[in-house]
């Protein structure tokens, strides 16, 4: 072979090592996030009861690639539902400039809003109302620096007044607790037509603070003639809170009327039911946006996404206080405690 082919033949083996080089270099670097960055990632825990969010979040992006302590640093801060807190954290936050945030539930994830607004700090959120809250502009494109996960509040709260209804047929009256928290609202305005429809009276309880229930629930027992035949509970802080939980509890069991929502157990005491969503996929959810983000997608852009419902029946709990559970509400649980 003449010296001129072999430098051609020199010439292309080297043409295809570099092509198989770069192909293999963006294969390795396309899907991962930048070798040579650390993420500072700060996550808000505002509910005890959510707690596994964080976790399932953080196991979530370790899949995903993300090893703390080389790729990514977080920064956990919990509180359980105290607004000046979530100011607090929020703002710590933003002083230290984090590559993104995590936070939950809704009162946690507005005031988060707030605060990073005017910044580019990206804000994931779970378990969060996203109805009349403006805190997107709309599912699919969220605009502003704010997406995640949503909380289906009003199908949620309608799905524990539909099961209510079917351990407790004959209730005329149901009474309704809530407090002033934002997420309140929508629910309201989705269970009211629909306890219209079902020819059901829902007794109001609003409630600014825990020390309000426990004050309504007092002049019940005063006055000594109970006039609904069960408690429900809707999707917000205060119904798993057990200060709230055991008050409302409490009073049920003692005058023997049905009480659920979202299923609690707290000092031996349980409710019937629950109907709520799983904040263990909250967290791997929101960790798959965060991962679009620290990846170089613009927040704006990443669509919301929403979590589903399950039904949690207390089956042994019915049967020690003489509820009935039929079978077609069984077949819809996905869990069954016995």
């Amino acid at each position: 072979m003449n010296t001129t082919k072999k430098n051609n033949l020199f010439r292309k083996i080297c043409a295809v090592l570099l092509s198989v080089l770069v192909l293999v270099s963006f294969n390795g670097c396309s899907g991962k996030a930048k070798a040579d960055k650390v993420f500072r990632v700060g996550i808000l825990s505002g509910l005890d009861y959510l707690m596994v969010a964080s976790e399932a979040f953080k196991e979530e992006l370790t899949k995903l690639g993300y090893t703390e302590g080389e790729n990514i640093i977080y920064d956990i801060q919990s509180t359980n539902s105290d607004l000046e807190d979530y100011k607090k954290i929020s703002q710590k936050f933003v002083e230290d400039n984090v590559d993104l945030i995590f936070c939950y539930p809704t009162e946690a994830t507005l005031e988060l809003k707030e605060i990073t607004k005017g910044t580019e700090i990206p804000v994931i959120f779970g378990v969060t109302n996203i109805e009349d809250t403006n805190l997107v502009n709309s599912v699919r494109e969220p605009g502003g620096n704010v997406t995640g996960v949503r909380y289906p509040g009003p199908d949620i709260a309608v799905k524990r007044f539909e099961v209510m209804l079917q351990i407790v047929p004959e209730a005329k009256k149901i009474c309704l607790p809530y407090s002033d928290l934002p997420v309140c609202y929508p629910q309201l305005e989705a269970l009211r037509p629909v306890a219209q429809e079902a020819g059901i009276t829902l007794i109001e309880v609003p409630a600014k603070t825990p020390q309000e229930l426990n004050d309504f629930f007092a002049k019940q027992d005063v006055e000594g003639e109970v006039d609904f035949d069960a408690i429900l509970s809707i999707a917000e802080a205060y119904a798993v809170m057990p200060e709230t939980f055991l008050t409302m509890i409490k009073f049920a069991n003692k005058h023997d009327i049905p009480m659920g929502g979202a299923y609690m157990e707290a000092e031996g005491y349980s409710s019937l039911f629950g109907v709520n969503i799983n904040p263990i996929v909250t967290g791997q959810k929101a960790a798959v946006l965060a991962d679009k983000i620290l990846k170089g997608q613009n927040v704006s852009t990443v669509s919301v996404i929403s979590d589903e419902s399950f039904v949690q029946l207390n089956y042994k709990e019915a049967q020690k206080r003489g509820y009935n559970m039929p079978d077609d509400l069984l077949s819809q649980a996905t869990e069954i405690i016995k």
